[in-house]
This record gives C-alpha cells, structure tokens and sequence, in this order.
C-alpha cells in the first residue's frame, strides 16, 4: 500500500506501534508529550456514564433507600456511545500529542593520503642482516604496509645508480603489490645510490596532488653515491611541495653476510658455470644524509636492523599517517498523526450517530 492511500492509514498497526518499543526506544517521538497523560482518563467517561445512570437517576433512581436493585443489560447498551466518545477522545490526544518518527542517515568518507615508496635495489641490499636479504624484507614490508590501508593512494619508485617510477600513485592494490613483488636488483643496472634522484622522482609523482597529506617513505642502507641532485636539495624540494619523508636506514653496522655469486668458464670445453658462496663484508652506514631528509620535511627517521625492527616501524608510519574519517549526518522527521485523526473522527461520527438512537435512552424508557 502506497502512504496516501487511505486504507493505509485505517491499519491497526498504527497503534501498536504507537506503544511499541525498539531496542528500549519508542518508535515515535513526541511534540506534546504532555497530552498522553490525559489519555488515561478517557476511561472514566463510560465509568462516571455508568455510575450517573445507575446509581442517581433513569428508571434505576432509588425510591426507597430498602427497595431491592436488580441489574437491568440495556445499561452496557447504553454505554456504547459513552466508548465510542472516549475512544474518540483518546485518539484525536494522540494525534495532537505530535507523534513523529526521526531517521538519521550518516554517511562516511576519508580523507585519503598520498604515500610513495622509493625502495633502494643497490647491490648492498642484498645484505643478509635481514631475512633472506634486505630488498626481499623490505618487500614484504611494504605490500604488509599495502594490505593495512584502504582509501590511500600509494605509488612505487625504485632506485639504484639512477632513478625511476616503477608503479604511478594508484588505489589498485593488487596491482601495486604485484608490481613490488616482480623488483629485482637487475631492474637497474647503473650502479651506486641515487637517493637525492629517488626523491625528486617521488616528489614530482605527487607534486600535483591535491591529497590533504602527501608522505615519501624512503628505504636504503647507505648514503648517495650517484646522481646529479644531492639529498639535501631533493629534500627541501619536497618539503616545498608539503611532503614529508620517513627515510628507513636498513641494516646493521658491522660484518654482514652476503651471498657472493660466481661464474667461471671452463677453460677445455668453454662451458660455464654459477656458484655461491656465503662471505661477510664490513658495512658502514653514514645515517646523517637520511636524518638530515627528515628533519627539513617534518617527518621522522627510523632505523632497522631486523625484520621486526622494519615491521615495527611500518606499524609505526601506518599509525602516524592514519586517513581522517569525516561524517555527515542527516535527519528527516515526518508527522504521523493522520491515523490517530481519522480514527478520532470515525469514532466521533459513531458516536454522533449512537447518541442520536435508542442507545442513549435505553435507561430512561
């Protein structure tokens, strides 16, 4: 039933609804709350009609104060019109009580952020301090990082002796992740550190980004070797474009174990071979170039020597950089005193109609 049909106002639902309770709530809020009270008394009116006939006058007036009283039925006909005002008394209080019913809608967003990953594939990262190598920790890390977020905008680079976008800044994670997985340290043969380069390639990524927040996280284990823009240039570029970096120095100081790779050729039948072979080499890390990045951008410098270390610090970014969940609530309040207002008059015309027949002197004949 549609709600102007007029049928669907005469249901008898509407009044238990009228009493029902939701969850400890009413379904219906009330603009005179304070007329309900007087719907308790409506029942005194059949009551004081009874009690007026009965008792005090019609053909049950007392003539003697010893004369035997017999109960007469045509009283609870009479009494109908009395029921039908107060049924239609109470309902013409209910509709003036000002029932209404309230639905509030909230609807959630966030502001998302724009992060980009430059991940350090220098041959230094093969570096067996992490497990099973620097570059593969550091992977695994940032596709976990990846799976904790849901409205942000992340991107890839990469970088060696020089420096490039390996994935732009999307919010197709499976792709993103997928992309991460395929870095290898033969994605760039030029040899050295590029960091400077590594950022100014994150930082035109997201230069034009209208992102409330704009993050760099910067993955490395040394300090730049190559390249044509140092460290501290690349970092007040970013800063001038409102993006902070957290560089991650990764690796501990110290004889660190690599995995050496050798190829030899057989000097008989020219065929050659591979083999590896676990050696250690001394590894000094000059951390200043990355701390001097997080100071000048506002972010903030982290140190990892273990793969919980880079876990722990992946945590603590994801908990630093968390979108801003922004609501917008909207009320609608609709009246429904339309069903307790025709009953009203319904009742009101029966009454009209009884009162006016042998009902209403059924105790006077």
């Amino acid at each position: 039933m549609e709600g102007n049909d007029f049928f669907y106002w005469l249901d008898w639902s509407w009044f238990t609804d009228f009493f029902a309770n939701d969850s400890g709530d009413q379904k219906y809020t009330f603009v005179r709350p304070y007329l309900l009270t007087l719907i308790y008394f409506t029942p005194l009116i059949p009551f004081i009609r009874f009690i007026w006939s009965y008792f005090l006058g019609g053909k049950f007036k007392i003539a003697q104060i010893n004369t035997k009283r017999s109960f007469d039925p045509t009283i609870g006909l009479a009494l109908i019109p009395s029921i039908l005002f107060s049924l239609s008394l109470s309902c013409l209080l209910m509709a003036l009580s000002g029932p209404q019913r309230t639905n509030e809608k909230i609807e959630q967003w966030t502001e998302g952020i724009d992060i980009m990953i430059a991940i350090d594939i220098s041959w230094s990262m093969r570096g067996m301090d992490l497990k099973p190598d620097r570059l593969e920790a550091a992977k695994e890390m940032a596709i976990n990082f990846i799976d904790g977020r849901t409205d942000d905008r992340i991107g890839v680079v990469i970088f060696r002796g020089e420096a490039y976008s390996k994935s732009p800044i999307t919010s197709d994670y499976d792709l993103l992740k997928k992309q991460i997985k395929e870095i290898e340290y033969e994605d760039i043969q030029t040899q050295g550190t590029a960091i400077g380069p590594a950022l100014a390639t994150a930082v035109s990524r997201m230069k034009d980004s209208d992102a409330d927040s704009k993050v760099v996280i910067l993955l490395s284990d040394g300090q730049q070797t190559k390249g044509n823009i140092d460290p501290a240039t690349a970092a007040k570029l970013a800063y001038s474009f409102d993006i902070k970096v957290y560089p991650i120095g990764i690796g501990k100081k110290g004889k660190v174990p690599y995995m050496q790779e050798y190829i030899t050729q057989n000097p008989f039948t020219g065929k050659t071979s591979t083999h590896k072979e676990l050696t250690y080499q001394e590894n000094t890390f000059d951390e200043k170039e990355l701390k001097g990045i997080a100071k000048t951008t506002n972010g903030k410098y982290f140190r990892a020597t273990n793969n919980t270390g880079l876990a722990s610090i992946f945590k603590d970014i994801d908990e630093l950089e968390k979108s801003e969940i922004k609501e917008d609530r909207f009320k609608s309040t609709k009246d429904f005193y339309q069903p307790y207002l025709i009953w009203g008059v319904i009742f009101l015309l029966a009454w009209l109609f009884t009162k006016s027949t042998f009902l209403t002197s059924a105790l006077h004949d």
